[in-house]
């Protein structure tokens, strides 16, 4: 009788030990703070050359990949688009971090086409054309700091 009391007991100590231990998992998800961010809309993507093209409402931005997450034309993307260097950048529709470095910002149609084909020779080959995001309503410069409307 006493093993039996023994043993049920030692059992029930175990399940109980077992059952009470679980891993906590935090999962840190704020968004918030990558959708307070400048937002871009991928309007040429490359995997030859690494690098996307990204309308803001500045203007156009070259960002090589660096981590190499694959990044794809009309995807929505946030993040400091304005300043030379790398960093990075959320990638809303794929809903990842990407990280990628700055090579060209605030640029115009033209000099972004320009751009392009200095970064990537035979990467547009054949005439192709950029498309415009949907997104885009007005196109806004910044001088000296400050904003101003294009029209």
């Amino acid at each position: 009788m006493k093993k039996i009391f023994t043993y049920s007991i030692t059992a029930v100590l175990a399940v109980l030990l077992f059952t009470s231990c679980a891993k906590e998992r935090v999962v840190y998800d704020d968004n918030s703070y990558w959708l307070s961010q400048e937002r871009g809309e991928v309007i040429y993507s490359s995997n030859y050359c690494g690098i996307y093209l990204v309308e803001t409402q500045y203007g156009y931005t070259i960002i090589e990949n660096i981590n190499g997450s694959r990044v794809y034309e009309g995807d929505a993307v946030y993040g400091n688009f304005g300043a030379f260097g790398s960093r990075d950048f959320y990638n809303y529709s794929a809903d990842l971090i990407t990280r990628g470095n700055v090579l060209e910002y605030d640029m115009s149609y033209s000099a972004a086409l320009d751009a392009l084909d200095y970064y990537c020779p035979s990467g547009r080959a054949g005439g192709f054309n950029l498309k415009q995001s949907s997104t885009s309503q007005q196109k806004v410069s910044r001088v000296n700091g400050q904003a101003k409307t294009i029209k």
